[in-house]
């Protein structure tokens, strides 16, 4: 069934008469990226190049998809903005808030039972504002996007960073924070800096042990996790033809790791098998109608330096294995190479737990691939020597891989077989075999590996790769193996070695499920009552952000100088927390408690410059607020870097911290800033991070001024007396600066709809 094909149809009969003017505009032939993001303007038909990397525009996505913990806050952002329905198709998914642990059926009971409020509270939201609705169970919400509402061409917005995962199918998706969504929603445009172009030429062809993943993996290490900010990185050439719809999904999924905007791939023939596989035939057939327009056009792809402000060539015939990690996403490691590097920096050798699935990898392929592994060990009697965990994509895969025996293999090697859900992935993992914080190694085939986040335990070294790689690993128990050339001693005492993996891209007797968990919206919601209880821990109504006054940034004390890396998990945490995003006051109970303080390189322990204690974050910001105090945040490079989410922007809002001052932003996170009315900035010189000192005032000198292209001043008074006087650099254009005077975004949403 082809979801919202009259609005796909739509964007099909405008796009060839949009591209061919934008190319003339232009005046040279155009990547899809830019075919795709010329053709979603505002204003519609093209009438202007833009410049990228700085030009400000605005686009018209064509859906909206949003998951369970990010749902909560955008859709009690949205409940404000005065609109009876959604301008455009949206969805919702429950897949954030499972918890594994036993097992599919009766962690979902847990789930069901713990989260019954949050659930009921997305479905009546969705009910009464004609959103989609995807039961806990359904499956991880890009997976469900790609196998029901991804189409070549399309763009889509997202509260979840691997939103991106959409451009397997050829779109332009990408991850915003939930303000940004609000603004979609209440049929407003959507603000995009027009993206740099980096392509990634790609040659021969998959073989042997080497997976789609690898091929991501190889990039995150060129390009490390912030090479790809600003920009859309899109795949291109023969071997790109040559990857499954699915292993494109892959590569495009963990785009989100390099700090990309999104990635994406030219429509081909395995996106039209995908679609006629997944029961949209109907968009497949549009879809070959406007055939070139999917794909960028021949003289890009055969002169790519041309077009695109940085090429990399990949050949695939030649790509090795790799495994990513320990802590960050980029640290790449060909197969092989492992066991040297981990005893030169006392890595554990020995593999805990093996995690196959996540949003990145849990497709029916991806499944295939490792089950021919599984089977290899118990026919060659090999016991594995480390725990195995099973995440499907969807109930639709789950249904199917289980009518073709694949969960039987991996249940006879003794895996647990989890919920269709993110669970170990984001941190929703109770996981049994572990008591404290004591060292250890995991391999997985998830996305990100930051320190704490599949388990909550700062010592479990997690390592990303393939699923078939995971697997193997997992059977040997140990992080050096190579099993393009190890042997296994197996139960006999014989030693054998694996077979290369063998994968099937498709069910040959097609998809099948018996119950896919959607629920479609009432036609008239306007009946439908959304209950939230005054005295209820896990949601809360929102009140409006009051503009921050030009006389309160004047005597701003230092919340936290960060040291080092400081994701969005360090910012706000997931695991437990999950259960409080949809109570803004609560979860702010975990505001920047896995920063690290640069004075003492402790974590959530910071000095209260009213009484010279040192305390938690929360309770240090809690007690500047009571007393009217406005604070600041100083960061490292790359800020922000990981998830969409805009917790870790409301947060610190809603505590009053005013500004957050760091060397470089991930994109996300300094558009949710600007969306909350924060002040966003960056240093104009670097080293003026190093000027930062624990008892520090800050005075605002010139924001009375705050304007488009002038940077900010900031006199910085230390406790002797002594002051320094820097620059910050600041990217908002007036549009924005107006969201600041105004408090939020959102605030100027409803003043502009009342």
């Amino acid at each position: 069934m082809a979801f919202d094909i009259d609005m796909i149809k739509k964007v099909y009969s405008q796009m060839a008469e949009r591209v061919d003017k934008a190319r003339e505009i232009v005046g040279k032939p155009l990547t899809l990226s830019e075919k795709i993001l010329y053709s979603h303007l505002w204003d519609g038909k093209p009438s202007e190049a833009f410049e990228r990397g700085k030009d400000y525009v605005e686009f018209s996505p064509d859906r909206i998809a949003c998951q369970d913990a990010t749902a909560q806050m955008a859709l009690l952002q949205f409940m404000q903005a005065g609109k009876d329905k959604v301008a455009v198709p949206t969805t919702v998914h429950c897949d954030h808030l499972i918890q594994a642990k036993q097992g599919a059926a009766k962690d979902l009971q847990s789930a069901n039972q713990t989260s019954h409020e949050v659930f009921d509270f997305l479905e009546s939201v969705s009910n009464k504002y004609g959103i989609g609705f995807w039961k806990p169970g359904a499956g991880i919400i890009h997976q469900v996007v790609l196998e029901n509402y991804a189409f070549p061409g399309g763009m889509m917005i997202g509260t979840d960073s691997h939103t991106v995962n959409a451009g397997g199918l050829g779109m332009v998706a990408i991850g915003v924070g939930g303000a940004d969504a609000v603004d979609v929603m209440a049929g407003m445009p959507w603000e995009l800096k027009f993206p740099k172009l980096i392509g990634v030429k790609l040659t021969g062809e998959l073989n042997g042990w080497t997976a789609s993943k690898d091929v991501i993996l190889k990039v995150a290490g060129i390009l490390t996790v912030k090479g790809g900010t600003g920009a859309i990185v899109e795949y291109f050439g023969p071997g790109a033809k040559n990857l499954s719809c699915t292993g494109k999904g892959t590569i495009c999924n963990m785009g989100a790791e390099i700090g990309a905007t999104t990635s994406t791939f030219g429509y081909d023939d395995s996106m039209e098998r995908f679609l006629r596989a997944t029961d949209r035939e109907e968009i497949a057939d549009e879809a070959n109608k406007i055939r070139e327009y999917l794909t960028g056009d021949d003289e890009v792809y055969a002169n790519p330096e041309q077009y695109f402000d940085e090429v990399i060539e990949i050949n695939l015939s030649e790509l090795r294995p790799h495994l990513n990690g320990p802590f960050t996403p980029d640290l790449a490691t060909p197969v092989g190479q492992l066991g040297e590097k981990a005893q030169k920096n006392d890595w554990p050798i020995k593999v805990d737990w093996g995690l196959i699935g996540s949003c990145t990898n849990s497709s029916y392929e991806d499944l295939t691939r490792a089950a021919s592994i599984a089977q290899q060990a118990i026919d060659k009697k090999l016991k594995p020597k480390s725990d195995f965990g099973i995440n499907p994509g969807s109930e639709q895969i789950r249904f199917t891989a289980e009518r073709d025996g694949l969960l039987n293999v991996f249940e006879d090697l003794g895996a647990t077989i989890f919920t269709n859900a993110c669970g170990p992935c984001i941190g929703q993992w109770d996981r049994s075999d572990r008591k404290g914080e004591e060292k250890n190694t995991i391999v997985h085939s998830f996305n990100r590996n930051f320190s704490k986040r599949a388990d909550g335990n700062p010592n479990t070294h997690a390592f990303v790769g393939s699923p078939e790689m995971v697997a193997a690993i997992a059977i040997s128990g140990r992080l050096d193996f190579d099993p393009m050339n190890d042997t296994l001693v197996n139960e006999e005492g014989q030693e054998v070695k694996l077979d290369e993996p063998r994968g099937i891209e498709l069910p040959p007797e097609g998809f099948e499920v018996e119950e896919n968990g959607y629920v479609e919206p009432m036609k008239d919601g306007s009946g439908v009552e959304v209950k939230v209880a005054k005295d209820s821990e896990r949601l809360q109504l929102l009140t409006p952000f009051e503009p921050i006054k030009d006389s309160e940034m004047q005597g701003m004390k230092l919340l936290i100088k960060a040291y080092g890396k400081c994701t969005t998990d360090h910012i706000s945490m997931a695991g437990p927390w999950l259960r409080y995003r949809g109570h803004l006051d609560n979860i702010s109970n975990n505001c920047l408690i896995g920063a690290v303080n640069a004075y003492n390189k402790k974590t959530n322990f910071v000095k209260n410059q009213l009484d010279g204690e040192y305390g938690g974050v929360p309770d240090v910001q809690r007690e500047y607020k009571a007393n009217g105090i406005k604070t600041i945040v100083v960061g490292d490079h790359n800020y922000g870097e990981g998830s969409s989410r805009e917790h870790a922007a409301m947060e610190p809002r809603h505590l009053g911290v005013a500004a957050v001052l760091v060397k470089s932003f991930a994109r996300i996170h300094e558009t949710n800033l600007k969306k909350q009315g924060m002040l966003g900035l960056t240093f104009a010189n670097e080293a003026d991070y190093d000027l930062i000192q624990e008892d520090d005032t800050f005075n605002f000198v010139d924001i009375a001024d705050f304007a488009t292209n002038k940077p900010l001043t900031i006199e910085v008074v230390h406790k002797d007396g002594s002051k320094d006087t820097i620059k910050a650099n600041h990217t908002y254009n007036d549009a924005q600066i107006r969201w600041y005077r105004e408090g939020s975004a959102l605030n100027l949403i409803k003043k502009q709809n009342a």
